[in-house]
């Protein structure tokens, strides 16, 4: 027979007496060294249930995101889609996902991505309630939110009130408003280059990039207080968009987004340490990083106007920074102070360049293609049908006649459903439960859908891969379905604001470059797609063998030559 007893001594050891029926008493000893050996196991298996609570039994088998198809390793961790992000392909991978999966796909631990019209309308529609996540804040501006940034619907909403008319449509094609003679100038000014420095113009990438810069800005800051030149010339105004050019800010957003507090104390170090971090090779983006000179200038523009409009006040508010300055100097709500503004201005001007010019290159390039001269030619018979009452002194169709030519609506439309400037997961998030296309989505849980994949629905948008402008004429597909479909611009609450001067910008050059040339492809671009770049990927048309990031070039002729 056993019995025990537990006897603990003074400070540094207890002791087992086991008696056995032969009185033999055996005396364990545990030491302090073997206390502690068995206190860091306790906490080695304790962080190793964690581990593996979190990072499988949590993600794979204990959330309503389980029901929801997908690659495990993806539900898993969220490294495995930072991996593909790294790669640059993750909308391409995320559509092949909605391809073997179905309309919804677990991407994350925490993500979901949709691709039906139901959570289209769920998701973005207005007063969904979802709201933009915290990697839209990688696009603060001077440390200040703005309307691209800001979560909340009620902030966005505010702040969005102040500047919705200026960007209306009837703002665009009024006469005494800011944007028809800024445009038409514009337009004037790129067929001048054509002229003056046509080995320059013809890389159309570069060029088109100066068209949209002259555009945004003086749209925006007007001609005394920021506006650009960069098409006439100035050279000061043309190194603004060195920085987007480079390559290497694909692997900065990537940094900026899955390494954000790494990326920050980067870009902040001084003196030796930066010295240090530099020769190391250490920086995802050597200084100046994208858009440093863009929002140099843009801040440099701000405070100018600022200095100047204190001591004399502008009489009308034609600009989209004067139309700020009046609601901050009128005390009115909701308050923001002159960094507010500079931060506003800075985000429509950066969102206002690659999107318009982008778009610009791709239908000039798909234009030009012999396998497209058909498109080119019924482009150039409508342009050619507007009266001579209906184009400005330079004999350029206005801006009002453009917005309704029904052919050159559908190439444009037909260029951004195939190569749509902003193509990526545009995240969202609820602060409570909901459901979606039948799946529980817990509070929290990012949930995304992409116009990549929404315009290359082969249901929708027959022989989707093919540039056929007359889909949007009625002649293939569904036009009624088609429109419902098309999300180049967003939706809800969160559409793109700047979506009728775009339409403005693009309609005029594309009208005025077609009704005084033809346009054709180099040899040197045969067979090769141009490529731009959004976030952290390069999008170009995937069905040719070979494509150049940032350079396309395209031949001009005039048509009476």
């Amino acid at each position: 027979m056993l019995a025990a007893t537990i006897n603990p001594s003074c400070n540094s050891k207890f002791q087992i007496e086991i008696e056995h029926s032969k009185e033999m008493t055996l005396i364990f000893t545990s030491s302090p060294e073997l206390s502690q050996l068995s206190f860091l196991a306790g906490i080695a298996g304790l962080f190793l249930t964690t581990l593996i609570y979190r990072t499988f039994y949590r993600p794979l088998f204990s959330t309503p995101l389980r029901k929801i198809p997908g690659p495990k390793a993806f539900a898993a961790s969220k490294w495995r889609l930072a991996y593909e992000d790294y790669k640059g392909v993750r909308t391409q991978l995320i559509h092949t996902l909605h391809k073997g999966y179905g309309t919804a796909v677990r991407i994350g631990p925490n993500e979901v991505s949709f691709s039906s019209l139901t959570a289209l309308r769920t998701i973005y529609g207005a007063g969904s309630g979802f709201e933009r996540t915290y990697f839209y804040r990688m696009f603060d501006v001077y440390g200040r939110q703005n309307l691209f940034t800001f979560a909340e619907v009620k902030k966005h909403t505010e702040r969005k009130k102040l500047l919705a008319h200026a960007y209306s449509k009837s703002a665009m094609l009024s006469p005494n408003a800011i944007a028809k003679p800024l445009i038409e100038k514009n337009v004037q000014g790129y067929l001048d280059l054509l002229d003056r420095e046509k080995h320059v113009a013809e890389e159309i990438f570069q060029s088109l990039h100066w068209f949209s810069l002259d555009s945004i800005t003086g749209f925006i800051y007007g001609d005394s207080y920021g506006g650009t030149n960069a098409v006439r010339g100035n050279e000061a105004h043309r190194r603004l968009i060195n920085d987007i050019i480079d390559p290497s800010r694909r692997q900065l957003s990537w940094y900026a987004v899955h390494l954000e507090g790494y990326t920050k104390w980067l870009y902040s170090r001084t003196g030796l340490s930066e010295k240090l971090v530099t020769g190391l090779g250490m920086l995802p983006m050597q200084k100046p990083a994208t858009y440093t000179g863009i929002r140099a200038h843009a801040y440099k523009s701000s405070t100018r106007f600022e200095l100047a409009a204190s001591d004399k006040p502008p009489v009308e508010a034609l600009s989209i920074m004067e139309k700020l300055w009046k609601h901050v100097t009128s005390g009115k709500a909701p308050h923001i102070d002159s960094l507010d503004m500079a931060s506003e201005l800075a985000d429509h001007f950066l969102a206002g360049i690659d999107t318009t010019s982008d778009t610009l290159m791709f239908a000039l390039w798909a234009l030009s293609r012999k396998e497209n001269r058909q498109y080119q030619e019924k482009l150039i018979a409508e342009v050619l049908q507007v009266s001579e009452k209906d184009c400005n002194e330079d004999g350029n169709p206005t801006v009002e006649a453009s917005d309704k030519l029904p052919y050159l609506d559908a190439v444009i439309k037909e260029t951004l459903r195939l190569y749509a400037p902003l193509p990526a997961s545009e995240p969202r998030s609820l602060p409570v439960d909901t459901t979606i296309d039948g799946y529980l989505i817990p509070a929290g849980t990012v949930v995304s859908m992409s116009p990549y994949t929404l315009h290359r629905n082969p249901h929708v948008f027959p022989e989707p891969l093919e540039f056929k402008p007359e889909r949007w004429l009625g002649e293939c597909g569904d036009l009624v379905e088609m429109k419902k479909w098309f999300w180049a611009f967003s939706s809800g609450g969160r559409m793109c604001i700047g979506i009728h001067l775009a339409m403005a910008e693009m309609t005029t050059l594309l009208a005025a470059i077609y009704r005084r040339y033809t346009t054709s492809g180099y040899e040197r671009q045969k067979d090769i797609s141009p490529g731009v770049t959004s976030r952290f990927e390069v999008f170009y048309d995937e069905t040719l063998p070979k494509m150049e990031e940032h350079e396309c070039w395209v031949e001009f002729k005039k048509q009476n030559a």
